[in-house]
């Protein structure tokens, strides 16, 4: 499981857990708190009700109100209304009335049905007439929770003396509607917080882990040992993680750059040292003149073979360590190209070697102008090298696209031996010159490549029909 699945899974679970929890504790206080509010708006209807009945429920000896109030009840009851409330029509009332005495015998009900009933055991009479509040909630039909009413009563108080109660009655169903749009409302408002949440959690989860990606994906650049720079990362203790594996590599690459060249070097050296140290030890002071020039000649041609290659490795060396380049100016390749045909003109008069370049019309680019005519250099004199007399030569410039801008060197030469493709690159081999026999330092190509990697590039070398060699080199642009 990845750390960026886990990290997203736990915060999302946490995060469902606490809307679950918060939305099922407004849920839980929804229905009590509408039927608070109903019964406070009862509490005053009820001893409105009182007031108004007062002096009518004493004048009728305390046994029944007048036929009056009761028909205004009656009136009330058969009234229609128009009220729209949260898109809930109310249309009528709901509504009971009922009067008790002091006894608890009711003497009037808006109903009709427990007329001279006694209620003086239901709560809200019952504590009422004690002088308490007096509230029930009863259900008219006890296997159905949703036919509660709530009952709530006022006393009827003549000179601080309790004569009766009134009681307002309404069926709880009645708020119903408005929970049910409540909890509807409020269901449809925590899915879009899931999903938001959702969305959020995994945004969140892909920015905490892409310092990580990112720190990943250096460890395997250096890994697979390409040219990269640690990343910047704004969280200081994957920062500081990034700049130990950048002095590990570090540490790691130059122990093992050491090993590898010191290998190299000294199976390159073997061959010239031998060669010196069999010519010395032929010289001796009765060798004749030319015998005794022949091998001092020997000597000195070792001997600027071992420093061309020990400058060439210094070379290498040094381009190999940089992981960019400092000295970036804007240059025009075409004068480059030109500046580097000029230096070899002598050679190519001498092999009588045609040299054709196609100039690009957009040549500008960011570059280090040294490095970049140092591998145009080792590109056409290794076409030199490799190029019968009485051949031709063609550079070619060209854009790929907007961005990367290539070079092209194509000789006339036999090509690369098959069994060479694979190892032209590779550091110290060399392949003998036709003319000579000689072989190079076999770096210039290694270099060549380096320099392309330092400015976001690349280069090929291959074949091409019917004969020669085609070198390619790639290019970036724009290096920042």
């Amino acid at each position: 499981m990845s750390l960026n699945f886990r990290i997203f899974f736990a915060y999302f679970v946490v995060l469902a857990l606490a809307i679950y929890l918060l939305f099922n504790a407004f849920m839980s206080e929804i229905k009590p708190g509408y039927r608070q509010s109903t019964e406070d708006a009862l509490i005053d209807m009820a001893n409105l009700v009182a007031e108004l009945i007062t002096d009518d429920f004493v004048a009728n000896n305390k046994l029944r109100i007048s036929p009056s109030i009761q028909a205004s009840i009656a009136r009330l009851e058969n009234r229609a209304y128009q009220a729209n409330i949260f898109n809930t029509q109310k249309t009528y009332s709901k509504l009971r009335i009922y009067v008790t005495d002091n006894q608890g015998i009711v003497r009037y009900d808006s109903t009709g049905v427990d007329l001279g009933a006694d209620y003086s055991k239901w709560n809200d009479v019952y504590l009422t007439l004690l002088g308490r509040y007096g509230a029930r909630s009863t259900k008219a039909d006890p296997s159905d929770d949703l036919s509660s009413i709530m009952h709530v009563a006022a006393p009827i108080i003549i000179k601080d003396e309790i004569i009766g109660v009134v009681t307002v009655a309404k069926p709880n169903i009645s708020v119903q509607p408005f929970i049910d749009k409540v909890r509807k409302k409020l269901k449809n408002q925590g899915i879009w917080l899931i999903l938001s949440s959702f969305v959020i959690t995994l945004a969140l989860a892909y920015g905490l882990t892409h310092s990580i990606r990112k720190l990943a994906k250096y460890a395997n650049e250096v890994a697979q040992g390409k040219r990269s720079s640690p990343p910047q990362l704004a969280e200081k203790e994957l920062s500081r993680l990034a700049k130990a594996m950048e002095n590990m590599r570090k540490q790691l690459a130059g122990k093992e750059y050491v090993e590898n060249y010191v290998h190299t070097l000294t199976h390159e050296l073997k061959s010239p040292i031998s060669a010196i140290k069999g010519a010395s030890e032929l010289i001796s002071a009765d060798m004749s003149k030319e015998d005794l020039n022949h091998f001092v000649q020997n000597i000195q041609t070792e001997t600027n073979r071992i420093n061309n290659l020990v400058n060439k490795l210094l070379e290498l060396a040094a381009l190999e360590k940089q992981h960019k380049l400092t000295e970036l100016t804007q240059i025009d390749l075409n004068q480059v190209v030109d500046q580097v045909v000029k230096s070899k003109i002598f050679i190519l008069n001498t092999k009588s070697i045609e040299l054709s370049v196609e100039y690009s019309p957009q040549p500008n680019m960011q570059a280090d102008a040294l490095l970049i005519a140092q591998a145009i250099d080792n590109l056409l004199q290794n076409a030199i090298d490799f190029s019968p007399e009485h051949s031709s030569i063609k550079i070619q410039l060209c854009s790929l696209s907007d961005s990367q801008i290539v070079v092209k060197v194509e000789d006339q030469g036999a090509g690369i031996p098959d069994y060479a493709l694979d190892k032209v690159l590779s550091r110290f081999y060399s392949l003998p010159r036709p003319a000579t026999g000689k072989k190079s330092s076999g770096l210039g190509l290694c270099f060549v490549e380096q320099i392309a990697e330092l400015h976001k590039g690349s280069f090929v070398i291959k074949n091409k029909a019917p004969n020669g060699v085609c070198a390619q080199l790639t290019l970036a642009r724009k290096l920042n």
